[in-house]
């Protein structure tokens, strides 16, 4: 029996080669995203590959929608895996970025993939088998500047995912985290920024973030390693708790394990554009 596997926000980056990925590894995949408009990306990016998908309209961000999406493809479908892979960044210092945006920021990248877990739950475990995989980044492990709610939204959903593996456990469902690195996704080609920037420095650091953005995307790695990682993680039969994927995903962190506190908010300040070195002028 063919396995059937949601991805959310299928229609690009991460979430698109993933589906992708997996089709062609056999699996019956259902790709989630806003519209038809963007879910016709996936459709079309299928054919083009000579695989098929079927896809589901569905807003993470809106419990109703989500609701609603998982009950239909429930309807006609045993939901065997889950991957939690929609999401957007919200770039800004903690002082610049509003309350409204931060809710927003969490409900995505938070909320929304342990709203999506416990509504395939009930079935995952009636059944004794299933996978979900939520995918995170490497700033789940570490912190930037200017990108603090990110980064929080993703520690937070590394955290719940840590709980949720070991309260399903029991049951027969696995749970793994992914954590990719910089890769060609455009997720930070479309971030969020502050319309306006409490300092001078942070509205400077703000603009050559965006700049690098659209520069250093053209040579970032294709995101199909992500989506390889994806699929690793829901065929092993034994998952890691936790995959790195990418150089200076696994760099980044273990310099944030082996290098002094005092150095490296020096070296992030002055890579994300807030402070000077000292001996600078």
């Amino acid at each position: 029996m063919t396995r059937s596997v949601v991805v959310t926000g299928a229609n690009s980056g991460i979430g698109l080669a993933t589906a992708l990925e997996l089709a062609g590894a056999g699996y019956d995949v259902i790709g989630t995203a806003r519209s038809a408009e963007k879910a016709q990306i996936l459709l079309d990016a299928a054919a083009e590959r000579g695989v098929t998908v079927r896809t589901a309209l569905l807003d993470v961000g809106d419990a109703e929608s989500c609701a609603k999406a998982i009950a239909e493809i429930e309807s006609t479908t045993e939901i065997w895996g889950l991957v939690n892979n929609a999401g957007f960044a919200q770039a800004g210092s903690v002082e610049d970025v509003d309350d409204e945006a931060v809710r927003y920021q969490l409900e995505v990248n938070l909320v929304a993939p342990a709203r999506l877990a416990h509504l395939v739950l009930p079935g995952m475990r009636s059944r004794g088998e299933g996978r979900i995989v939520n995918v995170s980044s490497v700033a789940g492990r570490m912190s930037m500047p200017l990108m603090a709610w990110y980064c929080a939204s993703k520690h937070g959903l590394e955290a719940m995912t840590d709980a949720l593996r070991m309260e399903v456990a029991p049951y027969g469902v696995t749970v793994a985290l992914v954590e990719p690195g910089s890769f060609g996704t455009g997720i930070w080609e479309g971030a969020a920024y502050p319309d306006d920037a409490a300092t001078d420095l942070y509205a400077a650091a703000y603009e050559r973030a965006q700049k690098a953005t659209v520069t250093g995307s053209r040579i970032m790695p294709d995101p199909v390693w992500v989506a390889r990682t994806v699929r690793l993680a829901l065929s092993s039969p034994v998952p890691l708790a936790r995959y790195l994927v990418g150089a200076d995903a696994v760099g980044g962190v273990l310099a944030e394990r082996l290098v002094p506190t005092a150095v490296t908010d020096v070296v992030k300040g002055v890579l994300a554009g807030v402070r000077k070195l000292p001996f600078s002028r």
